[in-house]
């Protein structure tokens, strides 16, 4: 089924669908949001414009048969920055065959040429979860756009394309930060003004995530910087190396190699899951073992030490009491206040 929308901007987008959809409009101070009629399927449409021709389009939806969106309106048509966090949409232009699936976790960077338009392609009983951020460019050039400084000239031009002379599409996977955005975006925690200052803040923040992707993604593999997905496995494979045997000291540049990533992006997924470097994870790691073997185990200090792969006990006492605050003798102490134990008799 093919439903044809002639509007712009968003507002009026979502006013044509609740229109073609024959549902009301429900409106949150800026917001608009349309409920899809039992017939259609589930889920919902909402969206919002702001000053300089910005404006962000939800669809969480589940049709009950294929829906092909048109966007046809006789003008330029915004340029769309549209991620998936959920299931799959298809996007093609008006003025060709190609047809692109946008998976979940990806994003395209599209501007159709001309007064030509956008199809948006859902297929029947599968959820997808999308957002499209629109701009309109004689809108937004009016800002201060300080000339693009730092952009690559590809997106220079791209944005500088007031009357959309060229056909544009990049698509990737991404970043983990920008999946944060679009998870707070989703999450509705505020309603009325602050909705709709919340949503602007995020929006501009989003934008800048695309951006700094795209020039992220004209780098080779060992300069590119931002997380993706598949980034986070390879955290988690470093994980397991790390904890398969404590008594190692593996390099951040060792790690990197094991898992198939650089240092950067290794340094940035520790950083994003665990808040801490690799390094310190590690330390953290030796750490919290040496505790549960203080505990649990009739091991004195220096074994322990040894076990988790510490050859200096002055150093393991050091951090040890950083962590806990207590030495690791002191500990011991607890649980041989009589001296039982080996370990009671050596030095900190």
């Amino acid at each position: 089924m093919e439903i044809f929308v002639k509007a712009l901007p968003v507002e009026e987008i979502i006013e044509n669908l609740s229109k073609q959809f024959n549902t009301p409009i429900q409106r949150d101070g800026g917001e608009l949001n349309i409920d899809l009629p039992e017939k259609w399927g589930k889920g919902f449409i909402r969206g919002t414009s702001f000053n300089w021709g910005v404006g962000i389009i939800e669809y969480n939806v589940t049709f009950f048969k294929d829906i092909e969106i048109h966007f046809t309106i006789n003008q330029t048509h915004p340029l769309k920055f549209i991620f998936c966090s959920e299931g799959r949409v298809r996007h093609g232009f008006e003025e060709n065959d190609d047809i692109h699936n946008i998976d979940t976790y990806q994003n395209v960077i599209v501007s159709s040429s001309g007064h030509n338009g956008h199809v948006l392609l859902f297929k029947a009983n599968e959820t997808a979860h999308v957002f499209s951020l629109e701009i309109i460019r004689t809108e937004f050039n009016q800002r201060k756009n300080f000339e693009y400084k730092d952009m690559p000239p590809q997106l220079q031009q791209l944005f500088l394309d007031n009357n959309a002379e060229q056909l544009f599409f990049y698509q990737g996977n991404y970043s983990i930060q920008a999946a944060d955005i679009v998870e707070s975006i989703a999450h509705k925690e505020h309603t009325g003004f602050l909705r709709l200052i919340f949503l602007e803040a995020k929006v501009y923040e989003m934008l800048a995530k695309q951006i700094s992707q795209f020039i992220d993604d004209q780098q080779n593999g060992h300069k590119a910087i931002l997380l993706r997905r598949s980034d986070v496995e390879k955290v988690k494979s470093a994980v397991e190396i790390i904890n398969r045997d404590l008594n190692q000291n593996y390099s951040v540049d060792h790690l990197a190699k094991e898992v198939g990533t650089n240092v950067n992006k290794l340094q940035e997924g520790f950083k994003y899951m665990f808040d801490l470097t690799v390094n310190k994870y590690i330390q953290q790691v030796k750490l919290e073992a040496a505790r549960e073997l203080l505990t649990e185990s009739d091991h004195n200090i220096s074994q322990i030490v040894g076990q988790i792969g510490l050859n200096n006990r002055s150093y393991f006492s050091k951090i040890f009491k950083e962590k806990y605050g207590v030495s690791p003798k002191y500990f011991l102490n607890q649980k041989f206040p009589d001296g039982e134990n080996t370990g009671n008799s050596e030095e900190d």
